[in-house]
């Protein structure tokens, strides 16, 4: 090889390496490290996500694409259509605020692959529909002048674009290879992966802090698609270089992979216990709907009390996680007066009970929940909050607890509650009004010998 030769290509040859291998292992961080960057999110314990795009107009279901089975061309009415004249997002943060959330999640592209945001990589955006505004800054800016913390969600999946390949979650789905191939035949992941990064790239860099983004969702297997599909450890990396403090959702399909994920997400379940990974407790956020969907949808009326939705979130945070609950706007813009009475309704007891939820976790096992009571645990503060889900008549026996309360109160009006012990046990006897408190679920704050 000439030497000339040999300067040229030398050098193109060991960056190509040393990039290769610089970025072979996503950042890696100490157990401390992970607990000090996601603080916040830990103490916060109560989010809001919001699901919104184009499926707001059909108002049947965020998946009415998929479930209809709609081409690209029957669902275009909806993007020619699309006008929420009375979007104000700083009415929805400042719903947001009052129902006691912490931070925000909004769906910037969903799998219908429109787009919240003025993408230089697509016209399938909200700023070429009638509304002509990029949604996703004015969301940014209206929930942090609240003083919440702003996420992105963004779909790996998109039934839009046209180098994403069908597959069995597509509304083009098949039931045979050969269709498979024939449908595809010219689509190229190679480009989408490209198009998804540069999107990414955009959302993480010019809308200041993202606390969060969350990335929906892998189903690997056949006609599906896992972290091969998506350069699921590219994207990753991507996201933590951009923004190295963000908190990483666990949807990637990168369980296996050290630093690939920070949190689980148990989606519309109750969790039995605090969920672990190779026998070890993990973060967890469960996300929540108001009802059965998560877009706005007109005729969905399985829609759960103030007082489901508040044991929901103190049952979360007994168990050690967060909640991060579901609004669904509608194709006008506006939380629909079902979602505002119930935020409202949220509000109105985190108003006076919060202090049992923010900052708190799954109580020390020592400590034995009576029945029809959910216990949570403040260890910088040590106090114990005994939600009462029954109220009971008169009085509530806590076991084995004579010898570490030294005060008892309830926490919506810091009213004593007198105590003593039960003869010849160890157990603690709170004696009770017989009215029950006007609060939807009655909170007993236990100060800690």
């Amino acid at each position: 090889m000439k030497p000339n030769l040999i300067k040229v290509i030398l050098p193109a040859i060991l960056l190509l390496f040393f990039s290769q291998n610089s970025f072979s292992q996503l950042p890696k961080e100490t157990e401390a490290q992970k607990t000090q960057r996601m603080k916040w999110w830990t103490e916060a314990r109560f989010g809001m996500f919001i699901h919104w795009g184009l499926y707001a107009l059909p108002a049947r279901h965020e998946w009415v694409k998929n479930r209809e089975r709609m081409t690209n061309e029957q669902y275009q009415k909806y993007f020619e259509l699309f006008n929420p004249d009375l979007f104000n997002p700083r009415e929805w943060a400042k719903m947001a605020k009052e129902a006691g959330m912490k931070y925000v999640v909004l769906t910037a592209k969903h799998h219908e692959g429109f787009c919240l945001w003025d993408s230089k990589f697509t016209d399938y955006k909200s700023t070429n529909t009638p509304f002509g505004r990029d949604i996703i800054k004015e969301y940014v800016e209206a929930f942090r002048a609240e003083g919440l913390k702003v996420g992105f969600y963004y779909s790996l999946i998109d039934w839009h674009h046209p180098d994403y390949t069908i597959d069995r979650q597509h509304p083009l789905r098949q039931e045979s290879d050969s269709a498979y191939a024939r449908l595809n035949r010219g689509r190229d992941m190679n480009k989408y992966r490209e198009y998804m990064k540069n999107q990414v790239r955009e959302l993480l860099t010019n809308y200041g802090e993202i606390s969060i983004i969350w990335f929906d969702f892998s189903f690997p297997g056949q006609y599906g698609k896992g972290r091969a599909d998506w350069d699921s450890e590219g994207l990753l990396k991507l996201a933590r270089s951009l923004q190295p403090g963000i908190i990483v959702d666990d949807r990637l399909d990168l369980r296996d992979v050290e630093g690939g994920w920070d949190f689980t997400t148990p989606e519309q379940v109750k969790v039995e216990k605090w969920p672990e990974y190779n026998g070890k407790r993990i973060p967890w956020e469960t996300c929540q709907t108001f009802s059965g969907s998560w877009g706005y949808y007109r005729d969905e009326y399985t829609w759960k009390s103030p007082a489901q939705l508040l044991e929901l979130l103190i049952e979360s945070v007994s168990k050690g996680g967060n909640l991060l609950l579901n609004v669904g706007p509608t194709g006008r813009g506006m939380f629909d007066n079902r979602a505002q009475e119930r935020l409202k309704a949220m509000g109105d007891w985190m108003k006076f009970n919060s202090r049992s939820i923010y900052g708190c976790t799954q109580a020390p096992d020592e400590f034995k929940a009576p029945a029809n009571t959910l216990l949570t645990y403040n260890p910088a503060t040590k106090r114990l909050y005994v939600h009462m889900l029954a109220y009971p008549l008169n009085r509530l026996t806590l076991p084995g607890m004579a010898d570490k309360v030294k005060y008892a109160q309830f926490l919506h009006d810091a009213s004593e509650i007198r105590f003593t012990t039960v003869q010849n046990t160890n157990d603690l006897s709170l004696q009770l009004p017989v009215l029950k408190p006007p609060v939807e679920i009655p909170v007993i704050e236990l100060y800690l010998k």
